[in-house]
């Protein structure tokens, strides 16, 4: 199985330092659909792993979050692809939890799920949190450009082996040739 996870906001939709807080607030970045659309044709699974501590901060309540994401399935498949699951914390940063990046608990339970050798684990992220979690099972992280992504790169402070992109659609391309 060719498994990829990507966080969410930064990588597949434009971030906010205020919060992505409804489906009209959701916005792809430019490429990043049809990216996920040739992936998927191309026999990839496609999975999002994203922090949304806006529902612990009281931004937005799982219901809310589930519309947003209703939204981005919709364009995703309108773009040709497909995102079979989407994991998230609902924590906020000092609530301790084992699933929110940087910690590895969600990418824990997507490789027990799909089954996948950690050295298989791929994660695009535009965060050193999204980075430290996939390398802290022993995946392969990969940094874009896009949302937090040129800050990120700018702090050096990578996981050893980290691959950088401009962005999601670049991904794909490299993904693909391999």
């Amino acid at each position: 199985m060719k498994l990829l996870v990507l966080d969410r906001d930064g990588v597949i939709n434009e971030d906010s330092p205020a919060y992505i807080k409804s489906p009209e607030e959701w916005q792809p970045i430019p490429g990043s659909l049809e990216a996920i659309g040739q992936l998927t044709r191309a026999g990839w699974t496609i999975v999002v792993a994203t922090n949304q501590s806006g529902i612990a901060r009281g931004l937005y309540d799982v219901a809310m979050l589930n519309q947003i994401h209703a939204r981005m399935h919709r364009k995703v498949g309108q773009a040709g692809g497909e995102i079979e699951a989407i994991f998230f914390c609902p924590h906020g940063p000092d609530h301790g939890c084992s699933c929110r990046k940087p910690n590895p608990g969600m990418l824990e339970d997507i490789q027990r799920r799909y089954n996948v050798p950690a050295g298989q684990m791929v994660m695009v992220g535009d965060s050193l949190r999204d980075l430290q979690a996939v390398a802290a099972i022993g995946g392969r992280p990969i940094l874009v450009r896009t949302g937090n992504g040129r800050k990120t790169e700018s702090q050096g402070r990578l996981p050893e082996g980290t691959l950088v992109f401009d962005d999601l659609a670049a991904v794909a391309a490299a993904l693909l040739l391999d």
